[in-house]
């Protein structure tokens, strides 16, 4: 399995940066292919804690290139700062370790402002985004008028496309009677970022295309997850991206005979921050102590997650979508201690059993979860890196999850450090891990 995919399947913080950082040194490349600095990877080594925003969790490992692929979109200031604070925590982050792709759209000041705007308009109906631009600057790239990292390169035609969208953004301001955007403080900020991007801009799918040739191996990771898709996910409740694992070909250029494996990351209960639908979601003391011990707050925001008892008919519908091989199941021990565990296996919706995922966010709203319910158990399984010395009921717990989502589960998260896991020993993970 020479290029991996790593997708969420639930609704996002599975622990994918966990996961990449672990797999890493198996690979050569780590690249990104979708989705902006709204999201958030958390990788804790010894006393050390790593929250990514744009880079890939690779950047960890000096040996390793990174690359930003064209599918994610960057905010110049918001990777200026991140670059800044590695380098703070002793990681110096060169043209070597990272690239950008030259096609990347930036996302903007603007962006931000329009964003803002937007979500006020919606009202109760608000997607309840990040308010970090994402969203229109996905739409400028769709209405053919975004700014590239590219662009950065030739700096005459960076101020003219900057302030033929600063006049178009003050149109619309000026008509919602809404604050102008000052259009030279606006061109100067982003106009002197332009040195410190320069050098990590390049052709990123042709830097892949060459390294598959040569023999390398790629890990691919995306941000947010299956179910925050912007085709396959709960909309209008998503992001503004494919964060599925097809978005891996279409976000770094890499064709889909090159993607060998993909592997699917799923939290032994479910998360989800912002609005939309979420049939298991728990209001109420479980969902409390589950936010609290597992410490749900947005890596990026600080925002608290909402939290629910694990959905297999979600993950069961992600691992279809993904093509999933195998199944990594992060924080399994924020369950220790809890008498009953339920399952979701499946939804009623007006008194009928439904076979497919609904496609409507209101359906979805209305669904009534069918559960399943398990024996808990008391014994800690922090720590744990052998499966055959977990509690019984935590090993019935994830053999149950296994035959619910049609998929194997090759490793289990017992905390939050490198060495805090379980590899089962002939899985695909085993198998990728040492290839």
């Amino acid at each position: 399995m020479k290029n991996l995919v790593i997708v969420g399947t639930q609704w996002g913080d599975e622990g994918k940066g966990k996961l990449v950082d672990i797999l890493t040194p198996a690979f050569d490349i780590v690249a990104r292919y979708q989705g902006g600095h709204n999201a958030g990877h958390t990788v804790i080594i010894g006393d050390k804690r790593f929250v990514l925003h744009l880079i890939p969790s690779g950047i960890l490992h000096t040996d390793k290139l990174c690359v930003i692929g064209n599918g994610v979109v960057v905010d110049p200031k918001a990777l200026v700062d991140e670059i800044d604070q590695l380098e703070k925590l002793g990681i110096n982050v060169t043209p070597d370790q990272l690239r950008i792709s030259s096609r990347a759209h930036l996302i903007l000041p603007y962006h931000r402002v329009i964003e803002h705007g937007g979500e006020e308009r919606r009202g109760k109906e608000k997607v309840g985004t990040t308010m970090r631009g994402i969203g229109p600057a996905y739409e400028d790239k769709i209405g053919r008028r975004g700014l590239r990292a590219g662009d950065f390169l030739d700096e005459e035609l960076l101020i003219e496309k900057l302030r033929t969208n600063i006049e178009t953004v003050n149109m619309l301001q000026e008509a919602q009677k809404a604050h102008l955007i000052d259009e030279d403080e606006l061109v100067e900020e982003v106009v002197s970022l332009a040195p410190r991007i320069q050098p990590y801009v390049c052709d990123t799918p042709l830097l892949l295309n060459r390294a598959v040739k040569q023999g390398k191996r790629i890990l691919l990771e995306g941000a947010q997850a299956t179910m925050l898709d912007i085709d396959f996910g709960t909309y209008p409740f998503v992001t503004s991206s494919n964060a599925t694992a097809g978005g891996a070909c279409t976000g770094t250029g890499l064709p889909p005979g090159k993607i060998t494996g993909v592997l699917g990351i799923a939290k032994a209960y479910t998360t989800r921050v912002g609005s939309g639908p979420f049939p298991t979601e728990l209001l109420n003391e479980t969902g409390d102590k589950l936010r609290a011990k597992g410490f749900e707050y947005g890596a990026s925001t600080g925002r608290p997650r909402r939290c629910g008892w694990f959905d297999a008919f979600v993950v069961r519908y992600s691992v279809a979508i993904n093509g999933v091989n195998s199944i990594a199941l992060t924080k399994l021990d924020v369950l220790d201690g809890i008498d009953e565990i339920k399952v979701c296996t499946g939804y009623k919706y007006e008194g009928k059993q439904l076979v497919d995922m609904p496609f409507d966010a209101k359906k979805l709203e209305g669904v009534e979860p069918i559960y399943e319910t398990l024996p808990g158990w008391t014994e800690s399984t922090v720590g744990v890196t052998d499966f055959d010395k977990l509690p019984q009921n935590a090993q019935a717990y994830v053999n149950r999850l296994s035959e619910l989502v049609e998929c194997e589960i090759s490793v289990v998260s017992t905390g939050p450090e490198r060495n805090q896991t379980i590899v089962r020993p002939g899985t695909c993970f085993d198998k990728w891990q040492n290839q």
